[in-house]
């Protein structure tokens, strides 16, 4: 089949063979998948992952144990557990031990005509979301994730560091509180994306010391992407304030523990959410996900899609592989 696959380097091929379902698991053909910042971490060693990429996707299942299933269109949630350690036992499988996770970690992902995944992290896509709207789930399920650890008040001043694409599905999401919110990044194309829709964004020059107010917010999330959004975001913070970290780099990662400390800072690390909260924003139109779509590339390209996806400026760029 073809597949995008990295080994020291990334490349396209057209020999790689279709995975084989395992119990419990469904062989999905997919149709479109999206290249993430952690995707484009894996390509700088992060992980030390090798195989097929790709973790964002929509697809149609082709067979599976459920023949119910077949036939259906679907994402996936993308960390599967062993089913039996602790974690699994109390519904936490996203913190199994001995999890893989999909194009991330001991398993293939979805950058290739075919995926398998298990059943139970499937979730069919209803006919009035459109496969580009689908692509994004996953990370949009990752944003809603910070409501489940965090409550945000009216009354809370919160910063999103990083107009990525993450950093974007962010600020949408947090909007959807009423909280006094600012979304702060470089590029002032990609803010004016939240600007129309009503959200406070800040142009951060990119120069050393460049940040928002010092010492403003009760809760900063950091999706910058980058190694120094973990500092920024604490020179931000009020006393007792929240850092919620979005950022996952190859690098490993220094910053000041003392500030932690005398501060009384809470740090929160989050990642993958609940799909179903996702979904229903998109059917509710409560985000914006199309303007967030920079290119679209056959898979054939995929080499030249993860190139212009590295480049400043970019946000999403599609795989379209059926």
């Amino acid at each position: 089949m073809k597949a995008l696959v990295f080994r020291k380097s990334l490349e396209f091929r057209t020999d790689y063979p279709v995975p084989e379902p395992g119990r419990d698991e469904a062989l999905v053909r997919v149709k479109l998948a999206g290249i993430c910042n952690t995707d484009l971490e894996i390509t700088k060693g992060y992980m030390k992952f090798e195989g097929v990429p790709g973790h964002e996707f929509v697809g149609r299942v082709e067979r599976s144990e459920g023949k119910d299933l077949e036939g259906k269109r679907v994402t996936g949630e993308i960390n599967i557990g062993c089913g039996e350690c602790p974690f699994c036992r109390n519904n936490l499988p996203t913190h199994c031990p001995n999890r893989s996770v999909l194009g991330i970690a001991r398993r293939d992902g979805a950058f290739a005509e075919y995926v398998a995944i298990p059943v139970k992290n499937l979730h069919i896509i209803p006919d009035s979301v459109s496969d580009e709207e689908a692509v994004f789930i996953e990370p949009l399920a990752a944003a809603f994730e910070i409501l489940e650890q965090v409550k945000i008040k009216n009354s809370d001043r919160v910063c999103v560091l990083g107009d990525g694409k993450l950093g974007l599905l962010v600020g949408q999401v947090l909007s959807l509180t009423d909280c006094d919110l600012v979304v702060a990044g470089r590029h002032v194309e990609k803010l004016s994306i939240l600007e129309k829709m009503g959200i406070k964004t800040e142009i951060v020059p990119a120069k050393a010391g460049a940040r928002p107010s010092r010492g403003a917010f009760d809760i900063a999330v950091d999706c910058t992407g980058s190694s120094y959004g973990i500092q920024t975001a604490l020179e931000i913070t009020k006393p007792r304030g929240t850092i919620i970290l979005k950022t996952t780099v190859a690098q490993n990662v220094a910053f000041d523990l003392n500030s932690v400390v005398i501060n009384e800072i809470t740090i929160i690390g989050s990642r993958c959410g609940p799909f179903h909260r996702a979904l229903e924003a998109i059917e509710k139109k409560s985000v914006e996900l199309r303007p967030m779509i920079s290119r679209s590339f056959n898979i054939e390209d995929g080499v030249e899609a993860f190139e212009y996806a590295s480049q400043k400026g970019v946000l999403k760029v599609l795989l379209k592989i059926d």
